[in-house]
């Protein structure tokens, strides 16, 4: 019973030995990898236009402000399927009627005076060269509110595509650098995560000049980014 007693012991003992010793090269295996951010981007030219355009009419009573601007967003609406724009690519965004008030000096309750109307769609242009004709086409129909002009590319999956094999590309150049300031190389990769990304505009202005033959406007250029975090094997 003694002899197997200290047998099991012996066994005990040497089994939390080879664990010991078996732990710090683990860790050490653990320890051989490093972790970099990459960041990339590509830029492309926008290929469309989107607007926001409508009308604000003001009338003595409701009924007659809303009548008012339901004839000049007609308008509207016709000069915008002239253009060839489709019924799918305008979107009301914005619909209100609002009492207006004469000066108050607090001399007792506020008066109305009046209301207004505002209608406001959302347009989308499959061609940046119509947006400057759009706008006086608009303008000529009776819009009156021209409140935000923006860009975009309809299919920026390509642009997408290269900004990431640059992002990958820019975290293994950084791993690179310390790998050989620490005196060892870079290996394979283990893991990979993106940290998001997305399209940002780097230039987009929209010139407006008096009495013009057609609004001249700069679509510029799109920026789509890329940003990842990768793990490299250290050898």
């Amino acid at each position: 019973m003694r002899t197997s007693g200290l047998a099991a012991l012996a066994a005990a003992v040497l089994a939390w030995s080879l664990l010991a010793a078996a732990a710090p090269v683990e860790a050490a295996d653990m320890a051989r990898t490093i972790s970099v951010s990459g960041q990339g981007e590509a830029r492309g030219v926008p290929d469309r236009a989107e607007l926001s355009a409508g009308i604000a009419t003001i009338a003595g009573t409701a009924d007659a402000a809303l009548a008012a601007n339901a004839r000049k967003m007609t308008a509207v609406f016709d000069t915008l399927k002239r253009l060839g724009v489709a019924e799918r690519d305008v979107q009301t965004s914005n619909f209100s009627v609002q009492p207006q008030y004469a000066q108050n000096n607090g001399d007792g309750p506020a008066r109305i005076t009046g209301y207004q109307v505002s209608n406001q769609v959302d347009v989308t242009l499959d061609d940046t060269k119509k947006l400057g004709p759009a706008l006086d086409a608009l303008v000529g129909a009776g819009a009156n509110q021209i409140n935000s002009v923006s860009f975009d590319i309809s299919d920026p999956a390509a642009l997408q595509a290269k900004a990431r094999e640059a992002a990958i590309a820019d975290a293994r150049s950084r791993a690179q650098t310390y790998a050989g300031a620490a005196g060892v190389t870079v290996g394979h990769v283990l893991s990979i995560q993106e940290n998001g990304g997305g399209g940002a505009p780097v230039f987009a202005a929209l010139a407006l000049r008096a009495h013009a033959a057609s609004t001249p406007t700069a679509a510029g250029a799109l920026r789509v980014t890329a940003n990842v975090s990768v793990t490299f094997e250290l050898k």
